[in-house]
């Protein structure tokens, strides 16, 4: 199939990427490669993948790969009303995953404007291109953000998703919302994904995991919040990238509806307990910060997967103590410790 993946230079996007071109389908990545947080890992993705940031940085120039030719990346915007559809009629893809995003709870308090026009208007932009170029399925990473403070544990997909507790969590929401009016009003086939706190290698430093194992090794105090009364529904990259793939992949032409999914481990992991976990394969222990609760933060997050399990015979395979030790694997070759 040809595929769309935007978010290309991502966290997910990345590894999604990788795979979709190693199993020969054809795939254009898109990226506006902004400076949320390094750019620097952001081009060293795309390396990866053999685009080189020379003809990366450059907006609206499609390159091709000098290791996969079956992969170009174009830089560009999502909310690029000119140039996304000038992309979509000339490609035709068949199928389309938006990954792109403004990702992050705690800065969408300090930065709403940017949550508005990437995962608001960049997502409408999206919905209205697969709309004009009748694209047989569009699948768009959605958060269990949505869940807000929800207490009822496990988090299912029919849980109320009304309170939401930061404008990242709205914007997904949104998302959900606009894709189901899109599905209903114009037969469009959609599909959300919940993803819930996904880590791993190439992972976003701003993420605890990777603040966590970065401060631990330069012997800095880490921030534990809540003095570390959270817990967190972990799931591994590869975990999320086999559950994307099923979806993406899958004939679904006589679907029209919206389809809402969790992606999770299902196994929430107390945050003390993370911690030790990072301690154990560093070698090394940590010098602890507590403090109390942030704004726009849930205490638990736990993904009910029945319903994905059910429809793309989804599974978990990478532990905690797997996946903890291959992102620290990962860690010290790329930051040369």
């Amino acid at each position: 199939m040809k595929i769309l993946v935007t978010g290309a230079a991502g966290f997910i996007g990345y590894h999604l990427v990788k795979t979709l071109i190693e199993d020969n389908h054809d795939v254009i990545g898109l990226d506006n490669i902004n400076d949320y947080y390094s750019t620097n890992l952001k081009f060293d993705r795309l390396n990866e993948l053999g685009i080189y940031k020379d003809s990366a940085k450059d907006f609206l120039s499609l390159n091709g790969s000098t290791l996969f030719q079956n992969f170009k990346f174009i830089r560009m915007n999502l909310e690029d009303r000119e140039n996304l559809p000038k992309l979509f009629k000339n490609q035709k893809f068949d199928v389309v995953c938006n990954l792109a995003a403004q990702a992050g709870v705690r800065y969408s308090i300090e930065n709403p404007e940017t949550y508005i026009d990437s995962n608001i208007v960049g997502f409408l932009n999206i919905l209205e291109c697969c709309r004009n170029q009748n694209i047989k399925k569009l699948v768009y990473a959605s958060s269990s953000s949505v869940y807000g403070d929800n207490k009822k544990i496990p988090f299912k997909e029919t849980d109320n998703t009304d309170n939401p507790i930061s404008l990242y969590a709205a914007s997904k929401k949104s998302n959900e919302l606009m894709a189901h009016i899109y599905s209903h009003l114009f037969k469009l086939n959609t599909i959300g994904l919940r993803f819930f706190t996904v880590y791993g290698s190439w992972g976003r430093p701003d993420m605890a995991y990777y603040l966590f194992v970065d401060a631990i090794t330069n012997d800095k105090a880490i921030k534990v919040f809540n003095n570390g009364e959270l817990s967190r529904d972990f799931t591994h990259v590869d975990d999320i990238v086999i559950g994307v793939k099923s979806v993406l992949l899958t004939d679904s032409s006589t679907k029209k509806g919206n389809e809402l999914y969790n992606i999770g481990n299902n196994k929430p992991v107390v945050l003390t307990k993370f911690i030790e976990t990072i301690e154990k394969y560093l070698g090394k222990k940590s010098i602890k910060k507590m403090l109390p609760m942030q704004d726009g933060d849930v205490k638990k997050t736990c993904a009910s997967i029945s319903k994905i399990t059910k429809d793309y015979n989804f599974q978990n395979n990478v532990s905690l103590d797997e996946g903890i030790k291959e992102f620290i694997n990962w860690f010290k070759v790329y930051h040369k410790v």
